[in-house]
């Protein structure tokens, strides 16, 4: 969005004053009318960045238009370095909180662990402590440490987690799937005493709350112990228990000895909002997860950096190992102002393979959860979205995606469909139905071409709602070629919205994203390609749907001629008022007569073949 006149009156002495501005690096204090700070900005060359916001022709994010809309004065402190300018930014935005910076406000509560009082005791994550005589562990301050937690231990530990209640439902019923796959040991088969499973349950606290090489360690000296006492049965449990715990320990997120203290920090954001998660490791475990919505989106490197700086601002602790999803321009320099506020050296990365990615990976998804709740839609939609724009190469998930697909039996009954996706969901009401009208023989470029003028003319005439909106992204069920001939031609109406091919293998499949140089593969982008490949199909099941009930129809108007007296012209005008066959079967003769302007025996004649 460009900013203009009409939008802030003070442009022109904005952009005089941003004239005479320093080249030397330092912060913006950006003012509304009535003098309150509204954002705080730092810069290398203060000119340079601060004429950005009051270009013409600079095209702006949403959140960024609309603070510059405001901006009725600007200050600025001159600094030695950017470094500088970056301690002082962090200072001013503590101190003021200026609306339009990111303001970090997490949802934050207690959980537990709860160990149930029963005689065969159970492990649960809660959110509140009760006086109900169970045993609780904690408070931790994030329920999703807890809740993976306790599903690690049930998993590891195989306890029980179904709605069974014991010893009161021993053998009543045949153990469950579980049990035969082995996730559950089976307690509800009567094979275990009460203290047999007490001491699982034992080990399982123990493994949560002193971590896998400890339960290792632990569990060793009870096989021992057990085998030396010529316990074989009780030794062999503890050695299978031992197995299980080390092989959690290869693919598990709660134990780690690599990720001694850590951060691992991913943002999600669809085509209007972000949101930012940090998983928190310490000695080793997992220790907490902190979610921030974000409000606006805005650019994707300077949401990360304005988020780290924002975060650690507040914060005493910061840990040596700060993992990103995304990498950003100015690592370098908050290592370096992280490692001033510290006092020990931080390293920031992104991982590309391993373990790490995995875990930036987890921290991704957990955003995208996050935010889903924030704007009613799924994690995976978000994502999917995300994926496809960093494919594409967009500045944004796309919001609204309109596809494209012809439809017709050789040169007869030809038809487009065009289906619309807001925020990655089916958008019903504004699908559209084209009958081809300047195309006589069949040609899908000529079709498509025809389409997406009539489409675009719309636009601009303001004659539909389903018209009015501009998409974000365009889709041609097509490949290379479709592209090469759409593009310019939207161009030289004055659109400027990416478009992409869609092209499919010989089995009529999504297999790739085609552009007007080239094709883009989806196949490491699996949320991405499996919503790319249900636009394809809804698209071309919603064009050949429509492309069989006009065949149909024209099949029966091709009927009706063969009455002597009626020709093409009179068929379409019976159809066309009658719009069905049922209709049309309702009509007395000399309705017919006069419809289709024939004489009362063609159209009795007309009306025993209707009803033929």
């Amino acid at each position: 969005m460009t900013i203009t006149e009409t939008d802030n009156p003070r442009l022109p002495f904005l952009r005089e004053k941003t004239s005479k501005l320093t080249t030397s690096p330092g912060c913006y204090i950006m003012k509304d009318k009535a003098g309150k700070i509204i954002y705080i900005g730092k810069a290398k060359n203060l000119r340079n960045r601060v004429s950005s916001y009051f270009r013409p022709w600079q095209d702006h994010l949403p959140k960024v238009w609309k603070m510059v809309s405001h901006v009725e004065d600007y200050d600025f402190i001159v600094t030695d370095s950017e470094f500088e300018a970056l301690v002082l930014e962090c200072s001013l935005i503590k101190q003021y909180t200026p609306k339009y910076n990111i303001l970090l406000k997490d949802d934050k509560g207690y959980s537990y662990i709860r160990v149930t009082r029963e005689p065969f005791p159970r492990l649960q994550a809660v959110l509140q402590k009760e006086d109900d005589g169970a045993q609780y562990i904690g408070p931790y301050t994030s329920s999703f440490a807890v809740k993976q937690a306790v599903a690690e231990a049930n998993r590891v530990f195989q306890l029980p987690t179904c709605q069974r209640k014991f010893p009161q439902d021993f053998r009543k019923t045949r153990p469950c799937l579980n049990h035969h796959i082995k996730k559950c040991m089976g307690v509800c088969t009567g094979q275990f005493s009460e203290e047999e499973y007490n001491a699982v349950i034992r080990q399982a606290v123990d493994y949560i709350m002193g971590g896998s090489q400890q339960s290792v360690e632990r569990l060793t000296e009870e096989m021992n112990a057990a085998a030396e006492a010529l316990e074989f049965e009780t030794a062999a449990r503890l050695r299978d228990r031992i197995a299980a715990i080390k092989k959690a320990a290869d693919d598990q997120k709660i134990f780690d000895d690599s990720m001694k203290d850590s951060d691992i920090i991913a943002i999600a954001q669809n085509s209007e909002t972000a949101c930012a998660s940090v998983i928190m490791y310490r000695g080793g475990r997992l220790f907490d997860k902190a979610d921030f919505f974000l409000g606006e989106k805005e650019d994707q490197s300077q949401m990360r950096e304005s988020f780290i700086t924002g975060y650690y601002s507040v914060r005493d602790a910061v840990p040596k190992e700060i993992l990103l999803d995304e990498e950003i321009e100015n690592a370098e320099l908050l290592e370096k102002w992280l490692r001033e506020k510290s006092g020990h050296a931080v390293h920031i990365s992104t991982p590309r393979r391993g373990h790490l990615l995995r875990l930036t990976t987890l921290a991704k998804s957990n955003a995208s959860e996050y935010l889903s709740l924030k704007v009613g839609r799924t994690g995976r939609e978000i994502v999917a979205l995300e994926e496809l724009s960093k494919a594409l190469g967009l500045p944004k998930p796309p919001r609204f995606i309109e596809c494209y697909d012809i439809s017709n039996l050789a040169s007869s009954d030809m038809v487009a469909g065009m289906v619309v996706y807001e925020n990655g969901r089916p958008c019903r009401k504004f699908y559209k139905r084209f009958s081809i009208k300047t195309v006589a023989d069949q040609n899908d470029y000529a079709c498509m071409a025809e389409v997406l003028q009539r489409r675009f003319r719309n636009y601009f005439e303001k004659t539909d709602e389903g018209f009015s909106t501009l998409p974000d992204l365009i889709l041609l069920d097509g490949g290379q070629g479709h592209v090469n001939v759409i593009t310019p031609l939207v161009r030289a109406m004055g659109i400027d919205v990416p478009i992409f091919g869609l092209v499919k293998d010989s089995k009529h499949r999504t297999r790739a994203v085609a552009t007007g140089g080239g094709e883009i593969s989806l196949t490491k982008s699996r949320a991405a390609f499996n919503l790319v490949t249900q636009i394809q199909d809804e698209v071309h099941r919603y064009a050949i749907t429509y492309q069989a009930k006009k065949h149909q129809k024209s099949s029966y108007q091709l009927e009706l001629t063969k009455v002597k007296g009626i020709g093409g012209k009179k068929a379409v005008k019976l159809m066309t008022e009658y719009k069905t066959r049922e209709k049309l079967r309702e009509a007395t003769p000399e309705e017919l007569a006069k419809t289709a302007g024939v004489s009362i025996e063609t159209a009795r004649e007309l009306y025993k073949v209707i009803h033929s």
